[in-house]
């Protein structure tokens, strides 16, 4: 039986997971395994040491597993431990906040997660939702229960969008395929294919006193080429995103620079 593989990072509480399950669901099976609690911020960290403990539980009147340990745990035991085959597809999200540009890609749980399903030979998604405006307030906004219906029409979006990649063939050249969606897109929202924006960030942390630190990102980025064509870019005009990724590979190197290097 082919089914699709549902995680994310925001956990089991995310106000995205039971109607974007909901919705994913008319497409085929899904089975949602997902972190106990929020992990953001982890990247493709996978438990070495302690143990990790999967437990089913309800999900707005069906069913999920949760997983203490991390996205890309909860993607290795929804591969390889909890079902007797492994899905067809594994989809990320729908994260709370974009996953665009650099320097999110390298930190995000959500995108961690979907290269965890490459990494096992299941093509996989990313898929995000955000806004360009006051991060904190737009969170505060989304996360109240008054935003039901909102989470509900951007998990029909969201929905519409990986049924369209998985029949473009994109899945088919693109190591992973990350989807960023306007927290107000509909179906008629423009959509582009875009790279990745090459973007850093400087302090995350705020010295609270003594030795301590807490995470305290503003949100700014750090630009190191341009814009146009990019996620970022893409987010910034109000379209969506659809990015394929292609894992790491050696960079060229020009003949004077090896010249210098082998012997």
């Amino acid at each position: 039986m082919s089914w699709t593989l549902l995680t994310n990072d925001d956990g089991i509480d995310s106000p995205a997971l039971a109607p974007f399950s909901d919705e994913l669901s008319a497409l085929g099976s899904v089975r949602a395994v997902v972190p106990d609690r929020e992990r953001s911020w982890i990247g493709k960290a996978i438990t070495r040491f302690d143990p990790i403990t999967v437990e089913s539980v309800d999900l707005d009147g069906g069913s999920a597993w949760t997983c203490t340990g991390f996205p890309a745990d909860a993607v290795q035991v929804g591969i390889h431990g909890i079902f007797d085959e492994p899905p067809a597809l594994v989809v990320s999200g729908i994260n709370i906040g974009y996953n665009h540009g650099t320097a999110f890609l390298m930190s995000s749980g959500t995108i961690g997660a979907a290269v965890e399903g490459w990494v096992s030979g299941v093509p996989s998604i990313a898929i995000s939702t955000g806004t360009v405006g006051d991060w904190m307030a737009w969170k505060g906004r989304v996360m109240d229960p008054s935003a039901a219906a909102d989470w509900r029409r951007i998990a029909a979006v969201g929905a519409v969008v990986i049924a369209d990649v998985e029949a473009s063939g994109i899945l088919e050249i693109a190591d992973v395929v990350s989807i960023n969606l306007p927290f107000e897109a509909t179906v008629e929202t423009p959509r582009r294919i875009t790279t990745v924006a090459r973007v850093g960030y400087d302090r995350l942390f705020d010295h609270t006193g003594g030795g301590v630190y807490t995470h305290d990102f503003g949100g700014s980025f750090v630009e190191f080429g341009a814009i146009g064509g990019t996620d970022i870019g893409a987010a910034r005009d109000g379209a969506i995103s659809i990015t394929p990724l292609l894992m790491p590979a050696a960079a060229p190197v020009p003949d004077d620079v090896r010249a210098r290097l082998e012997y």
